[in-house]
């Protein structure tokens, strides 16, 4: 499977999954996230969704995390780079990002729980 980097599912069962870590690049060529960093901000701000944004050097202290809902303000207290936002449960709010799950079909279903994403800004150059 391309998407496994050419590992078969139970390869990748077997020797990854909850074991060690896997990037693989491009898993989904040409894939488009139907979700944009404002519209997953804006998820962060809704009451009901679990997010977080972990930042790296926060006023000194390392790697802080603060838990949502935030508000919209929050988002431009934020520095210009080093910090993350995670919104658990996308695929609850986005059907199109639902439709991810069905190429893991090979994973149980007790095994998954949900699709989280993350953004965080480009490093300057």
């Amino acid at each position: 499977m391309d998407m496994l980097g050419g590992r078969s599912p139970s390869d990748f069962l077997k020797d990854y999954w909850q074991k060690k870590p896997l990037v693989i690049r491009q898993a989904f060529p040409g894939f488009q996230s139907p979700v944009d960093a404002d519209e997953l901000a804006g998820l962060a701000c809704e009451e009901g969704v679990e997010s977080r944004i972990v930042i790296e050097n926060d006023d000194g202290k390392p790697w802080q995390l603060h838990n949502g809902p935030f508000s919209e303000e929050r988002f431009s207290q934020l520095p210009e780079q080093n910090w993350t936002l995670l919104v658990q449960g996308l695929d609850h709010w986005v059907p199109e990002v639902a439709d991810l799950l069905e190429h893991f079909r090979f994973v149980p279903n007790w095994r998954l729980d949900d699709i989280m994403a993350s953004y965080a800004p480009r490093a300057a150059a």
